[in-house]
């Protein structure tokens, strides 16, 4: 086992913003305000991963990648960093990585909000492998609708819209060429798919992967209710909650929220919503909020 000891070494002030999700953890450096380097590890969500793991994946994937750069500063905006544990783990685990630079956590939904708004009031969602949302001050998150997790939530999420994929096949509610593309796009079985979801790791990951099936085959109307049905059910569920959302703009981050947008512009339209800023990555906004700071 190896480490990074930047107590000793004499550099120029480096700053690491980290954006991880359950699938993915993007990492952009810093050098003053000038991006340096930009690179992707496998998520970090502590929900799914020990403290230990943590650390693997940091010196096995990070590490090798940014040996020659040392961070003064990390930030780190993860899923499941709501919780006090959880940041503790993920805290625990940069520091014992990147001895001697200042780490800060938080949760996704912060750096969401912080990509999207800035210093501007508004509500920040998040619509990737999981979903969120919040009102934001300009400062602070002040609401927040409950986030239950794949299993009991996240409307409208990559999750929630491939196990809705999932349903129509098992069910065979697909027609016959929906079901044929299926067959095609996958080359899998309902014995396989259980296997996946009920007793392999990272089933939330797993599901999303389905919801591409959703963006390829846009037109059908099977399809565009799938997708239709998956971000009322966010709306309903979770903006509606928000006394803000009749004045605020929405704004969404996130690989669904993207590929999607214009239903979400439909949905906003219909609705008499403002619809904000709709980013496919939160890092874009998080590199130019830390950059003016």
């Amino acid at each position: 086992m190896f480490y990074l000891d930047v107590s000793k070494e004499i550099t120029m002030s480096l700053i690491l913003i980290a954006d991880s999700g359950s699938s993915k953890t993007e990492w952009c450096l810093l050098d003053g305000a000038k991006k340096k380097k930009t690179l992707d590890t496998q998520g970090l969500s502590p929900y799914f991963l020990s403290g230990a793991q943590i650390s693997e994946v940091l010196q096995n994937e990070l590490f090798p990648k940014i040996k020659n750069f040392l961070p003064d500063e990390i930030h780190f905006y993860g899923t499941g960093c709501s919780n006090p544990n959880n940041v503790k783990i993920v805290r625990q685990a940069l520091s014992s990585v990147f001895k001697g630079a200042k780490v800060s956590v938080d949760h996704d939904l912060m750096g969401a909000a912080k990509a999207l708004c800035g210093n501007e009031k508004g509500i920040a969602c998040i619509l990737g492998t999981g979903a969120n949302s919040c009102y934001f001050n300009g400062k602070k998150i002040m609401k927040n609708s409950p986030g239950l997790g794949f299993i009991l939530g996240d409307e409208g999420s990559g999750a929630y819209l491939g196990k809705k994929v999932i349903q129509y096949y098992l069910y065979n509610t697909f027609d016959a060429d929906l079901m044929d593309r299926f067959d095609a796009a996958f080359n899998t079985n309902s014995s396989e798919i259980l296997e996946n979801v009920y007793k392999k790791p990272l089933p939330n990951k797993y599901l999303a992967n389905f919801a591409m099936f959703l963006a390829e085959n846009r037109g059908h109307f099977m399809i565009e209710n799938i997708i239709e049905d998956g971000f009322n059910d966010f709306f309903f569920n979770h903006i509606y909650k928000y006394r803000e959302s009749w004045t605020m703009p929405i704004n969404f981050a996130g690989s669904i929220a993207y590929g999607f947008r214009d239903v979400l512009k439909d949905l906003c339209n219909s609705y008499e919503l403002q619809l904000g800023k709709v980013i496919k990555r939160p890092m874009d906004g998080l590199i130019k909020f830390h950059q003016q700071k």
